[in-house]
């Protein structure tokens, strides 16, 4: 496995990846276009990826203007290999080298994606008018995580 961060030539395989999931899915996956990743991970904030022989598996992209995880997906058939953890690691301790202020994320409730949030230290902080379940971190619980 090899984690890295994300390119602009990632953004095909990132796309696959995302449409592979089986929880937190796209009603329609034309609602997250190529541009958007490509705005994320180049202005908003920043990515990273883990390849296994030259493909993507999994990749995290957190939002650094509106302090929030954007995405932390991990194709289906790596689940459970400690892939998603280490995006996670690498996303958020970036995020606080760049910034103390909290961080937030919304999942779906009752999902593998909820427990893991909850593994790594984040607290439940209410509902989304979606119905997500939403999430915050700070600096403080993760340092001492």
């Amino acid at each position: 496995m090899n984690f890295r961060t994300a390119e602009l030539s990632d953004i095909k395989q990132i796309q696959i990846v995302r449409h592979l999931v089986k929880e937190n899915t796209l009603s329609n996956p034309d609602l997250v276009p190529d541009k958007d990743v490509l705005f994320y991970i180049t202005e908003k904030g920043k990515g990273w990826v883990c390849e296994v022989d030259n493909q993507i598996v999994g990749f995290s992209i957190v939002d650094l203007r509106d302090k929030s995880v954007w995405a932390l997906f991990v194709d289906p058939e790596f689940a459970e290999k400690g892939i998603g953890k280490e995006l996670h690691r690498l996303m958020i301790n970036w995020y606080f080298q760049q910034t103390k202020e909290k961080v937030v994320l919304g999942t779906a409730p009752n999902t593998r994606a909820e427990r893991f949030y909850l593994l790594q230290g984040w607290s439940k902080a209410g509902t989304y008018p979606n119905g997500e379940v939403k999430f915050e971190l700070n600096y403080y619980d993760w340092t001492i995580h």
